[in-house]
Order: structure tokens, then C-alpha cells, then sequence
């Protein structure tokens, strides 16, 4: 009897992308199973974030096949992803607390005629306890500036991720310096990957015992691009 192949996330095949000094990926084929944390081992750069821009329906590719989730169009493909820590594109502003964020994040997911109030402890907890863990959650009045390096980028993947779509797109764990706060950061990706595709990014070779399911090379780049 013939095993049933494992359920894709990801398919990519022969996608490329340019920019305005030519080549930026690809060729590139890829594939990506379904649910738990996949790595993309990549040399930093713009190359890098264009792929994950292109997995989470942001960016469509100059020529090749994508199906995430089931879905070939950019459109659709957005819908079904969410995507953090992308720098430039979900920066926040250092100089606001904690809790306008959050409130801002939840008007903005809300039908315009709902009325969101200002978030408390409460929605601060659902927001959030599913990316942080066990981990204690900023205070709510806290500035942005003041929380640590791993805070910060949690925050912004709770906030990129309130309508938990099928597909996360996580920037990098290279943000984190702190080898120690990496592995806190790899650990709660993969718990959030118990109910979800998560897809992030990094230089290095990642402890295989952080609970990750795969971690994928990625050559950017053929012969003779840069």
C-alpha cells in the first residue's frame, strides 16, 4: 500500500523576482508542508524579503507558479496569510504605548460601523497570550521604545496576527541579538505552529530540538546573479 504523501502549504516552482537593478530571486522551486514552523535558511537582503513578501500574497512573482493554500492569486493568497517583522513595512512608532497599538490593530480589523473601545486587560490577553506563552506581557501603558528586543517583536507578530490566518509569515529571528532570546522567539513560533503554517527566516543553522519542523536552504540566486 502506498503512503499518502504529506499535505503542502507551499508550492513554488521556477518563481523569480527583479527589481530595477535586475535580479532579486529565482529561479526558485519550494516546497512547504503544511502546519508547524519551516525555516528558510537565507542570506540576508532584499532577496530574502521579497520571498516572504511573495508567500504571504504581497508581492506577486515576475514569472513562475505559487499555490498557498490552495490559492494562485496574490489576492487570495493575502487573505489567507498574515505577515510580522518585516522591517519598513510593519515598524511601529517608538514614542506610543503599548495599548494604542493594540487598539489601533483591532479598529482596524473591525467592520467600520463597530465600535472598538479602548483595549484592556482582558483583550490584551487574547491578543496576545497565544504569541507570548508563558511569558509575561508588556504592561499596557508601557512605550514601545522600552520593551526589549524579543518583546518587540512578539508584539508585532500578536498584532500582524489577530485573524490567525491558515499562513504567518515571520521577518526573520535574526532580529533577536541574543542567542538565548532566539530560542525563546523559534519556540514560541513553533507552539504557534501547532495551529498554523509558520513560515521565518534566518542566516544560521537553528537547533533542531527548539521544535521546529524543517529548516530549508534557500539559494536565492542562480549562477551568475548577485
Amino acid at each position: 500500500m502506498s503512503q499518502m504523501s504529506p499535505p503542502v502549504a507551499v508550492t513554488a516552482r521556477g518563481i523569480t523576482q527583479t527589481g530595477p537593478w535586475g535580479n532579486v530571486y529565482g529561479p526558485l522551486d519550494l516546497t512547504i508542508l503544511l502546519g508547524g514552523l519551516t525555516i528558510l535558511q537565507a542570506p540576508a537582503g532584499p532577496g530574502r524579503t521579497a520571498l516572504q513578501m511573495t508567500l504571504a500574497g504581497r508581492m506577486k512573482p515576475k514569472s513562475g507558479s505559487l499555490t498557498v493554500m490552495g490559492h494562485t492569486g496574490p489576492a487570495r493568497i493575502f487573505r489567507a496569510s498574515a505577515l510580522a517583522a518585516i522591517e519598513d513595512l510593519d515598524s511601529v512608532y517608538a514614542s506610543v504605548r503599548v495599548v494604542d497599538l493594540v487598539t489601533e490593530q483591532l479598529r482596524w480589523d473591525a467592520p467600520w460601523y463597530h465600535l472598538i473601545r479602548r483595549a484592556d486587560e482582558a483583550v490584551y490577553e487574547q491578543v496576545c497570550r497565544p504569541v507570548f506563552g508563558d511569558r509575561a506581557l508588556p504592561p499596557l501603558g508601557e512605550y514601545v521604545e522600552n520593551l526589549s528586543e524579543l518583546d518587540g517583536i512578539l508584539l508585532r507578530v500578536a498584532l500582524a496576527n489577530t485573524r490567525r490566518p491558515p499562513l504567518l509569515v515571520v521577518g526573520n529571528i535574526d532580529q533577536v541579538t541574543s542567542d538565548q532570546n532566539q530560542r525563546v522567539l523559534v519556540r514560541r513560533l513553533a507552539a504557534l505552529g501547532q495551529q498554523q503554517t509558520v513560515i521565518t527566516c534566518t542566516v544560521n543553522h537553528v537547533d533542531p530540538a527548539l521544535g521546529h519542523r524543517s529548516q530549508v536552504p534557500v539559494h536565492l540566486h542562480t549562477e551568475g546573479g548577485e
